[in-house]
């Protein structure tokens, strides 16, 4: 898997760590990424038919204006 480095501010850091009660400030950021990732697909999961509907709303040609 590819790994990505990024800065982020030491404060939010030690609160993740803080809230998620892990030690690592790697892990604990991970962990809190792949959370948010598992509750928008579970979101998704629940809401699906009607976004569904929305983007084929989206999709279609809008009529020419003026």
């Amino acid at each position: 898997m590819a790994k990505v480095s990024i800065s982020l501010d030491a404060e939010l850091v030690v609160e993740v760590m803080v809230l998620s009660g892990i030690g690592s400030p790697q892990d604990a950021v991970e962990a809190i990424v792949r959370d948010y990732v598992v509750r928008g697909h579970r979101t998704e999961a629940r809401t699906g038919l009607k976004e569904q509907g929305l983007r084929e709303v989206d999709v279609k040609p809008r009529d020419p204006e003026g």
